[in-house]
């Protein structure tokens, strides 16, 4: 590492990201001794850990690796039961604990009974979280958690996580080679450039509107304005029009008459989106195989990001708008999104996960 030098504020979870070989991973495992600085100081919550012993100090620290690294012996429940364990725990309390951990990461209470082998890798990032969890660590290191798993899965267990963090308030500092991912989990990002030099650290709404050099503007992308949209929340005052709907089994003609346009949205019988379908070319009453499912859905708790995507994605260029409760609220069109794309206020908000 070249002088590298940042603060994990309390907490919040800092990112490292940068290209392969810059020394994201290195530096992680300084913090826990599994590789031992050459010089400068480490310091964990104002204390070196230079002459820390390195059982004591790793018992401090939660880690999270890529693959789990669960014990395929074991049970779910004992593999998050073992760091309680190694912090003092008799093994009730520690098994107690774990049970908590794997239904606080979002695993059914059955589960504590199978085996690694049993469960899908994202389920076992989940039991990975929750072993590193079990000892109540003040910190915590993450070295590409997610990055194992398929996009959809993925995106599923950061949004878990986030929905996690807010409760615990842990000091992370997490590893990945994934810019989009540092800037929706992070709550400040050091990029890494080759060498381990540090080329920028700040708030991923910073490194996104003022990158400070071209190595981070060109490392983060081109698509820097789109991805700046996904800290602008909608807001409660956000007005939507009115859009037709039909159910699944609604007669051809029924469908034809309700249309407003080549498209019409279908939902549920509590309201909720299910797909497009143009009925000029129904044969019948509408069904499941007769819809378009490209579209996605904007959410009113979510962000500008995800409405400009449901409109874009829409096949008849209107997104729809849902509530808390997943029921149909109305659409927007892009001529409306950009309108409120131009009204947004100068700084962004946070995000909202």
């Amino acid at each position: 590492m070249n002088e590298l030098s940042f603060e994990a504020p309390s907490g919040q979870l800092t990112v490292l990201v940068g290209p392969s070989g810059c020394g994201k991973t290195t530096s992680l495992r300084m913090v826990n001794r599994l590789i031992r600085p050459s010089s400068g100081v480490i310091r964990l919550g104002g204390e070196s850990t230079a002459n820390m012993d390195e059982a004591a100090l790793r018992r401090r620290i939660g880690y999270v690796i890529q693959h789990a690294g669960l014990f395929p012996h074991r049970t779910i429940l004992d593999n998050v039961a073992t760091t309680a364990r190694l912090n003092g725990k008799n093994r009730k309390e520690a098994r107690a604990i774990a049970q908590e951990l794997i239904e606080r990461v979002g695993l059914p209470h059955a589960f504590g009974a199978r085996y690694p082998w049993q469960l899908s890798g994202g389920q076992q990032q989940r039991v990975g979280v929750a072993r590193a969890l079990a000892s109540d660590p003040q910190f915590m290191l993450m070295d590409e958690p997610f990055s194992a798993v398929d996009p959809v899965v993925r995106t599923q267990l950061q949004d878990e996580f986030l929905r996690l963090q807010r409760e615990i308030g842990k000091t992370i500092i997490m590893v990945t080679h994934d810019i989009d991912e540092a800037l929706k989990l992070g709550d400040q990002v050091a990029v890494l450039r080759t060498g381990g030099q540090l080329a920028q650290i700040a708030s991923p709404q910073e490194l996104l509107r003022q990158p400070a050099n071209a190595f981070v503007a060109d490392f983060i992308g081109r698509d820097r304005g789109y991805r700046s949209l996904g800290f602008e929340a909608l807001g409660s005052e956000l007005t939507v029009g009115p859009e037709p709907t039909v159910t699944l089994g609604c007669a051809p003609a029924t469908a034809r008459s309700q249309a407003r346009g080549r498209w019409l949205l279908v939902v549920d019988n509590l309201n909720r989106p299910l797909g497009w379908v143009e009925p000029a070319e129904l044969a019948g009453p509408v069904r499941t195989e007769d819809l378009n499912l490209s579209g996605t859905i904007a959410t009113v708790s979510g962000t500008l990001r995800q409405l400009l995507d449901a409109v874009l994605s829409s096949p008849a260029r209107r997104g729809p708008v849902v509530g808390l409760d997943g029921a149909l609220l109305g659409t927007l069109s892009g001529e409306q999104v950009i309108g409120l794309i131009d009204g947004r206020p100068a700084d962004p908000m946070r995000r909202s996960a």
